[in-house]
């Protein structure tokens, strides 16, 4: 991979950035209701909120506020939250920490069961164990978050079971166990589909690949089943999966906030929702572009890790 094209890829994130920035702060411009009249109450005296409205800069220009709000953003200041009067950013930097957890745990745990479960589907292709994981996937793709969720807290949270707590958040380094036990239930819903997206693509791309010509010389050669699979067949049909985890970042970024406000989780997509419920518009906007941020940075990894897997693959 060439340092041109990893210039090149720096750049497109920037400038998709910048157009996400716009596109965010435009929306936010046009959101029903007023954040004066969110702030001070429907009950405020035209005097109050003309105040508040000055005060916050709401009665200038759409061009100057959103050069103010960028100009901040280039200097790492986000704002100040209209909601709470404390600085956006660290607040948000907090609550993404969280959403990154939960997202590693769901993504290690989607590792862990998808590629076996896809390997064993090809290596059993067309029997029973075939059928029962078609069978699993297709359901854990089709059914929303909202009811994997409720279907996860009816078995592992009910009080009769007390299994698993079914909201709360306690961070690992204040408990630890304590905090896996809270962790659970949102990463088990949240992997869900990543194992039913990412099983199915494994399972697909190793049929293929065992039917190819390689494959078959290796069997002839006298090597054995097991090194074939990991060391020639695996490790080439695994190359789109990388794709599709990456892929699925995209998903989880928008599920966690889902999964976020069903377990009553502290991250980013929870901060998110309960900003806009409130007209908070710096933690509005800051939200949605970290969000954005985050996938962009979570492709290109996935091709830096790409070319890593396949020397074939030159990024020039």
């Amino acid at each position: 991979m060439s340092p041109g094209y990893l210039a090149r890829r720096f750049l497109t994130i920037l400038v998709t950035l910048l157009i996400v920035s716009m596109v965010v702060f435009g929306i936010t411009q046009v959101l029903p209701g007023n954040a004066a009249t969110m702030l001070l109450g429907e009950n405020a005296t035209p005097e109050q909120l003309a105040a508040v409205t000055s005060r916050l800069g709401l009665d200038r220009p759409v061009w100057l506020q959103y050069w103010s709000w960028f100009s901040g953003l280039l200097q790492g200041d986000f704002g100040t939250s209209l909601r709470t009067g404390l600085p956006v950013g660290p607040v948000m930097a907090e609550a993404l920490g969280r959403s990154l957890l939960l997202a590693l745990l769901a993504i290690v745990l989607m590792l862990v069961i998808a590629i076996p479960l896809g390997v064993l589907a090809a290596l059993r292709r067309g029997g029973a164990t075939d059928l029962g994981v078609s069978i699993g996937t297709y359901l854990g793709v089709s059914l929303p978050e909202f009811v994997t969720a409720t279907l996860v807290l009816i078995f592992l949270a009910h009080p009769s079971f007390g299994l698993f707590p079914a909201t709360g958040y306690v961070p690992l380094t204040e408990d630890f166990w304590s905090g896996l036990h809270h962790l659970a239930l949102p990463v088990l819903t949240v992997s869900v589909v990543l194992v039913a997206h990412v099983s199915r693509m494994v399972r697909s791309e190793l049929v293929d690949v065992l039917h190819l010509d390689y494959v078959r010389a290796a069997h002839l050669k006298g090597l054995s089943r097991g090194r074939i699979l990991i060391r020639h067949a695996l490790r080439n049909a695994l190359l789109p999966t990388i794709t599709i985890v990456a892929l699925d970042v995209g998903y989880l970024l928008g599920g966690i906030i889902v999964v976020e406000e069903i377990f009553a989780f502290p991250g980013i997509g929870r901060e998110l929702i309960v900003a806009i419920q409130a007209r908070d518009l710096p933690s509005i906007q800051a939200g949605a572009l970290i969000m954005a941020a985050t996938y962009a940075i979570a492709n290109l990894a996935a091709d830096l890790c790409y070319a890593a897997l396949d020397k074939r693959i030159q990024y020039a």
